[in-house]
């Protein structure tokens, strides 16, 4: 599955961005583009291992995760469950969900938080399921991400992405240690109050010293805009012909305009955008978009 992956790295045309090349990690697939491959891609083969055959997750209503997930499963003959946050709701998400063939279970927000429990409740004597925490956060996911570093430039000097729990940053600086390179590695928190991010990413790599985050660029916490960024989406999607979505990689290029306008990087520095997919996170905010 994706044995030919393509995400080649792409230079970013406007005069302010002419520094910045991106890795378009968003065309590896439509719906499993982006870190989501990344991350699923040892939990699948750790799950088939284990001659599980139903894989069960977690996630909101717009969740990337969900999709990239039902999608994998119709790819690889499995079946999919859906734990989904919040009230029952119809959606474009959801409909992609439903027609990879992925069973959705609507769950109130306070049983919500204990994952494990809803997964005992409802699926623990099956012996053919297999446990996949919600955005696929796991060591299998940090593995799969570490591997991005081995298809960029070894003298890339600044990397960036966008963060919500920390597992794609995690394998970035593990395959950035592992390769024994002085890349720094930026990140975005998009949460509201992201400076735990470095303690999440530390439990992967044993050392954040090439870590450098960037928490003011959260505008107000997940999935929360204001017009500023709705402005800079619009524009920077009609000045270099890329789409990127409103929850994680607006605030990552946002970041990064900012940044280079401030004089942030050495002259010639060479920077490197990861690009982790998550475009149909555009669907959930096209009023806004409009």
């Amino acid at each position: 599955m994706f044995k030919d992956l393509y995400s080649p790295l792409h230079q970013l045309q406007h005069p302010t961005r002419t520094q910045i090349q991106v890795k378009r990690d968003d065309l590896i697939d439509p719906y499993v583009s982006g870190n989501k491959w990344r991350k699923l891609k040892y939990i699948l083969e750790t799950a088939k291992s284990l001659h599980k055959n139903h894989l069960v997750t977690f996630g909101g209503a717009y969740s990337n995760h969900l999709v990239a997930t039902a999608a994998v499963c119709a790819k690889a003959g499995l079946k999919s469950t859906a734990f989904v946050r919040g009230e029952s709701v119809h959606n474009e998400m959801l409909l992609l969900c439903r027609l990879f063939g992925m069973e959705l279970i609507f769950t109130g927000r306070e049983s919500y938080k204990n994952k494990a429990l809803l997964f005992e409740q409802h699926f623990g004597a099956l012996e053919n399921t297999y446990f996949v925490d919600e955005g696929g956060a796991s060591p299998e996911a940090v593995t799969g991400c570490a591997e991005i570093i081995a298809e960029l430039p070894d003298d890339t000097e600044h990397l960036f992405c966008a963060a919500g729990t920390g597992t794609t940053a995690a394998g970035l600086l593990k395959g950035i240690q592992e390769r024994k390179l002085k890349t720094l590695l930026h990140v975005i928190p998009v949460l509201k109050g992201g400076d735990f991010i470095a303690d999440e990413i530390l439990k992967h790599t044993g050392s954040t010293e090439q870590l450098v985050l960037h928490t003011e660029y959260h505008f107000g916490g997940y999935a929360k805009t204001n017009p500023a960024l709705i402005e800079f989406i619009k524009r920077f999607i009609k000045e270099e012909g890329m789409l990127i979505d409103p929850v994680y990689t607006s605030k990552m290029f946002f970041a990064l305009d900012d940044l280079l306008s401030k004089n942030y990087f050495a002259k010639n520095s060479k920077i490197i955008a990861l690009h982790t997919g998550g475009l149909l996170g555009i669907l959930g905010m096209k009023d806004k978009l409009l």
